[in-house]
């Protein structure tokens, strides 16, 4: 299956990306409207939304390159010292964007 990618194709494909997402997300709230949310989900929650994160990150620590590895770092130290997500993702972007215009050959 294959979409042509002029104006209408790609209206046609960020819709449909769209469509999902909103049933996916409304999909997992009217599916948790129906479970109690008691300690034993609420610890299961927080262990999925942690381990998610780490699923997502293991792999570009490891077979990332040195711009990714070290936007991982920074973004690491950074939600260390100010526990705040937003500034920490903000540096981590800065750090891969400088270390990748800083040392292009490095960077892949």
């Amino acid at each position: 299956m294959s979409i042509e990618t002029s104006a209408i194709g790609t209206l046609v494909i960020v819709l449909a990306m769209a469509v999902v997402t909103l049933v996916t997300r409304w999909g997992g709230i009217f599916i948790m409207s129906f479970v109690p949310i008691g300690h034993r989900v609420q610890q299961f929650i927080s262990a999925m939304s942690g381990s998610v994160l780490v699923a997502l990150l293991a792999p570009l620590a490891v077979d990332g390159d040195h711009g990714a590895r070290s936007a991982l770092l920074v973004t690491a130290a950074t939600m260390l010292l100010l526990k705040k997500p937003l500034p920490a993702i903000a540096a981590g972007v800065a750090a891969a964007a400088s270390f990748r215009q800083l040392f292009p050959l490095l960077g892949a």
